[in-house]
């Protein structure tokens, strides 16, 4: 089978240099093409070079419709408005859409839904193989103990992350919801400051913590009686979500339309 083309979003950034580097090492892949935003000062700049391969003599361009007539798929972690343009792009193109964009609204993730009906669409707040088998637990945690062990997720980032809680932890909140069969957004407590009472049973918190060039810590605490169980998931590089997010365009070449999870990739839906 001839190698996936891909195409790499948001080029010039840390995660798409990464990408670039991951594609290079991985068999079966080739780069088809580098986004940056239209006005980005690195447009006509080498990829490769700026991945610190050297030249690939693939160029950074402002233009993604006019790159996926030459591909079969799209990377993209980027930021919600470029996502929205990317996933309709892709949609009308019919090429799979690997999403790792985090910090997307409900409206937004309406439309990313609408857009898989034309498209396969891979998104998860946290590409890491590592992350999504960590989530599979907390599901399972979460649904063998009972409402008397308390949920709370910790996370930590560098200091110039932008979303807060991470779409890694909300990845997790999620995932123990499910697990306990309860809607995340009616039982989520995202901060706590002053007189705030007792804590609500049922409730799952979160707390995010920013500073230096943590690239990514996680836990997720079931706190009981006199006993506590951490579920902890710590990223020490970047080249991890990369190397997901790659097995996911991989494994994306041959489904159908729709929007699918890292847990599907994994065969962790039913874990």
């Amino acid at each position: 089978m001839a190698d996936m083309r891909l195409i790499v979003a948001g080029a010039g950034g840390r995660m798409g240099r990464t990408l670039v580097k991951a594609i290079a090492d991985t068999k079966g892949l080739t780069l088809a093409g580098a986004l940056e935003d239209a006005r980005s000062p690195l447009l006509g700049w080498d990829a490769g070079t700026l991945a610190g391969l050297g030249e690939n003599h693939v160029k950074l361009t402002g233009d993604p419709a006019a790159l996926m007539a030459n591909a079969d798929a799209i990377v993209d972690f980027t930021i919600p408005a470029a996502t929205l343009d990317l996933a309709a792009v892709a949609a009308k193109a019919g090429k799979v859409h690997i999403i790792g964009t985090t910090g997307l609204n409900a409206a937004e993730e309406d439309k990313i839904k609408d857009a898989a009906k034309r498209a396969v669409i891979v998104k998860s707040g946290n590409m890491s193989l590592g992350v999504n088998l960590l989530a599979a637990l907390a599901k399972r945690v979460a649904k063998t103990l009972d409402q008397s062990f308390d949920i709370e997720i910790l996370e930590m980032h560098h200091n110039q992350k932008i979303d807060a809680p991470s779409g890694t932890a909300l990845l997790l909140g999620r995932a123990a919801a499910e697990g306990r069969g309860i809607d995340l957004d009616k039982h989520s407590v995202r901060s706590r400051d002053g007189h705030t009472g007792a804590r609500r049973p049922g409730d799952i918190g979160f707390a995010a913590l920013r500073g230096g060039t943590v690239v990514g810590e996680h836990t997720v605490m079931f706190a009981g009686s006199a006993e506590r169980i951490e579920l902890v998931h710590k990223a020490e590089d970047r080249m991890i979500f990369a190397r997901g997010a790659l097995h996911a365009a991989l494994w994306a070449r041959n489904q159908k339309p729709g929007l699918y999870a890292m847990a599907d990739v994994l065969g962790l839906k039913d874990f």
